[in-house]
Parts: structure tokens; C-alpha cells; sequence
């Protein structure tokens, strides 16, 4: 039978964490404490993003009231309120909302030489905030994505299964939950303990496109 402990032993536990990964939509009825949650975060926080700026936000609802709120925006999907815990992963636009710790941190660490390269290293970011408004989305939204995955992968290390979601209304998000427009909704991904036999570990994986398929050394061939 499936475990929902968490994966802990070394050196494969990396390993066994994605390969056991799967989308979960049943979940039990069983909350998911405050601490769990704060552990699952403090993995994500390590989740690598263009010049580290960390654009992510997290919203997690673990409110009935605030879940069936998410649920009207998301298409009335059951998920979103089956699950204990539903997080709608926001990406800041802003490439520079925290460029000056960021740069002064590598000053501090020595991986930057000077001031004067912290500083042009800042200007750098202030200036992309310039560009358009979608080209601020496609780049919030690559890191962001980032951390997702690295959510989802921590959830399954302290033993907690999730789903990513599409099938939502970004402004209907944002007015739901006053977001600022400042931020993009990237994506939903539900969170919980599963139902019996909801986490499908034990039986045979679906299919996944083979290696040769999608890797191409030196040269594209579609």
C-alpha cells in the first residue's frame, strides 16, 4: 500500500521524490498544520530565479469559506475545496521589486566585487522595468513556475500530495483576494494528506514520452 510518509532516506530520496510525485484530485479530511506548511515553504524558498530576484508569492488558503471563494474563479472545479489546502502561486512583475537586497546581498558575500557593480547590476533591473507589460509576465511567469515545481516536490518530501492547476479567472483571482495587478496568477496547485487509494503510487506510471524523444543533443529535429 502507498505511504504518505515523508521521503527521507539518502542518496535517493531526490530521486524517489520526483518519481513518486503524482496529481492528486481526492483528499482526505484531514488538516494540514501550520508548521507543515511553513516547512514546505522553507524548502521552496531555495528554488533558483533570474538573477535570484525571487519573484514568487504564495496565497495559501486553508479558510472553507476562503477555498469556496477560489473555487467560484476556478471553474467550480471539486478540487479546490476537496483539498485542505489551496495556494495561488503569484509571480511580481516588478523584476526590481527586490533587486537592492538582492545585489547588496552579493556585495556583502563578496560575489560581486564593488558598489559600482552593485549598482549597475541594480540599474540593469530597474531598467527592465521599461518593457512591456507581457514581456514582464513571460518573465515573471518562467521563475515563478520554478517555484511551483519546487513546492510540489517539497509538499511530497513531508508527505503531502498535490495537484497544479489551470481553469481559473486571473482577474477574477485578483478581485476575489485583492491582489494587486502588480502580480500574475501563474497557477493553483491544491495541497493535502489523499484520500485512500487517490494516490496512485502503487500503480503502473503513465506514459511518458521516451528520452530519445525529447532530447536533442547539438541539433533540433522536431
Amino acid at each position: 500500500m502507498a505511504t504518505n510518509e515523508p521521503v527521507t532516506e539518502a542518496p535517493d530520496a531526490a530521486e524517489a521524490v520526483i518519481r513518486d510525485r503524482r496529481s492528486v484530485h481526492q483528499y482526505a479530511e484531514e488538516d494540514v498544520d501550520e508548521e507543515t506548511l511553513r516547512e514546505v515553504f522553507d524548502l521552496v524558498r531555495f528554488t533558483p530565479s533570474s538573477f535570484n530576484l525571487q519573484p514568487w508569492e504564495f496565497l495559501v488558503l486553508t479558510d472553507d469559506e476562503n477555498r469556496q471563494a477560489l473555487r467560484e474563479v476556478a471553474n467550480d472545479q471539486e478540487s479546490v475545496t476537496d483539498a485542505p489546502v489551496a495556494v495561488v502561486v503569484l509571480g511580481n512583475t516588478d523584476p526590481a521589486a527586490h533587486a537592492d537586497r538582492v545585489f547588496q546581498d552579493w556585495l556583502d558575500k563578496e560575489y560581486i566585487p564593488d558598489e559600482e557593480t552593485r549598482d549597475n547590476l541594480q540599474g540593469l533591473v530597474e531598467g527592465m522595468r521599461e518593457r512591456s507589460d507581457e514581456e514582464n509576465r513571460v518573465w515573471t511567469t518562467r521563475s515563478t513556475s520554478l517555484a511551483a515545481m519546487t513546492l510540489m516536490h517539497a509538499a511530497r518530501a513531508k508527505g503531502l500530495s498535490t495537484c497544479p492547476m489551470e481553469g481559473f479567472d486571473a482577474e477574477g483571482v485578483r478581485e476575489t483576494f485583492d491582489v494587486d495587478e502588480q502580480f500574475e496568477p501563474v497557477m493553483l496547485v491544491t495541497m493535502g494528506y489523499p484520500e485512500d487509494d487517490a494516490d496512485d503510487r502503487e500503480n503502473e506510471r503513465k506514459f511518458r514520452r521516451p528520452v530519445d524523444e525529447i532530447v536533442h543533443f547539438d541539433a533540433f529535429d522536431a
